[in-house]
């Protein structure tokens, strides 16, 4: 179970709701488990033209006390035959040819059958979502709805259709949910984690002058697929002139690199980055790299849990200022989502707020988040740097999620 049910609960006690109901793909899958890849992908003017941008509908509806329910489309609902939510209900009508017996001989063809031919399909996800309201008691509760992911059509018609309820956007509310990791999304980001940093580290020992950084990348693919992920970003500087990730480029002689690479594992991203150093360059780097690897040490002994994001922040530049390196140490939460809270960077003076929450953006860390610390350097026409690594807040502390090698830059040639 990726929820983290105990925190979720809690909160929806301290903001006064009966029932949470995400609407965005992201958070289905937080709520339920529930993932299918087209859910992100799939709008409305897809299936009906002239609508609308927005995707096709799908919900979760996570009761305070009482069993989760989803809400999908007929022909994904395979996708939901073996989550742990057990209330699965089908939005829409679907059109099946059943001319031919069907044959249920395995256990999981009858699980489907009767999830796909024996539920019933209301006209719609929104009508299925009333449906599960009603039955649940709920048409007049204090009901959390997540916005953002919501069309302002169905936004419009679920607010008429439940008159007696409180509706309140909790769109921001998720996002401080989902902060404080579970034992299973902690276990998923150490597996992304695992796999993206060998992968990285084989394809950059591959790193020779000459070679087209394509090389290095293709192979970074390979090996992240062979190990059950899926390739998200592998981005690189090209002397120091911002970050790329697809012109052509030929590694030189005397290559400073910046290197930032992650993959998807079990829907949870990895994030991490290093120095590539390459013949002459590596003195240069090896001094400024230095500087970095001190400036990310202050921030990670500054981690802990009741610690203010812009206190890390503050000790990072700490350092750089003493150095007088024009660095702009940041940090992001990782997950489901490749940036999630909390971020690492000064106080905004901003509030993240929505009808359920006010926080400020200037968040205290907690015991069980994960986020990674990035320390990147550009100097145009030279080279540039760049350190991140991903730690996990623990009750007195932090420590990496993963081993990771950032004690110096990655300097292939010299291991040859």
């Amino acid at each position: 179970m990726l929820l983290n049910q105990s925190r979720t609960i809690e909160w929806m006690r301290r903001c006064g709701l009966d029932v949470l109901v995400a609407t965005s793909p992201v958070n289905i899958t937080y709520l339920t488990d529930y993932y299918c890849w087209m859910s992100p992908l799939l709008r409305e003017h897809m299936v009906s033209p002239g609508g609308g941008p927005g995707l096709a509908q799908a919900y979760a509806v996570l009761p305070v006390e009482g069993e989760p329910a989803l809400v999908v489309r007929p022909n994904f609902s395979a996708n939901a035959s073996q989550i742990w939510v057990h209330d699965v209900r089908l939005g829409g009508k679907p059109r099946h040819d059943r001319s031919q017996e069907a044959n249920l001989a395995s256990e999981e063809d009858r699980r489907l059958w009767k999830l796909l031919c024996e539920t019933e399909h209301a006209d719609s996800a929104n009508d299925a979502l009333l449906r599960c309201l009603s039955d649940r008691g709920l048409t007049d509760a204090r009901i959390g709805l997540e916005f953002e992911g919501l069309t302002d059509a169905n936004r419009a018609f679920l607010t008429g259709a439940l008159p007696q309820t409180q509706i309140k956007d909790c769109s921001n509310l998720f996002r401080i949910i989902r902060m404080v990791k579970s034992e299973e999304e902690i276990r998923r980001l150490t597996r992304s984690a695992e796999i993206n940093e060998r992968a990285g580290m084989e394809s950059l020992a591959q790193a020779r002058p000459g070679r087209p950084i394509s090389d290095l990348i293709e192979l970074y693919r390979v090996r992240v697929a062979e190990a059950g992920a899926v390739f998200d970003h592998f981005a690189f500087s090209i002397h120091g002139f911002g970050i790329a990730t697809e012109p052509p480029h030929t590694l030189a002689d005397d290559e400073l690199a910046f290197i930032d690479f992650g993959c998807v594992a079990d829907h949870h991203f990895s994030d991490t980055g290093t120095t590539l150093a390459l013949g002459a360059a590596q003195r240069v780097a090896e001094e400024k790299y230095g500087v970095l690897r001190k400036m990310m040490d202050a921030g990670m002994k500054t981690i802990r849990p009741g610690a203010k994001a812009s206190e890390v922040h503050a000790a990072m530049a700490e350092v750089l200022d003493a150095h007088d390196l024009a660095s702009h140490p940041i940090g992001h939460g990782l997950g489901l989502d490749v940036r999630e809270y909390p971020i690492i960077v000064p106080d905004n003076g901003l509030r993240i707020r929505d009808d359920c929450v006010d926080e400020s953006s200037d968040l205290a860390l907690e015991a069980g988040m994960v986020f990674n610390l990035e320390a990147p350097l550009f100097m145009p026409g030279f080279g540039a740097l760049q350190i991140e690594q991903t730690i996990i807040v623990t009750g007195d502390g932090c420590r990496p999620l993963i081993e990771q090698d950032r004690g110096a830059p990655v300097m292939p040639e010299r291991k040859s």
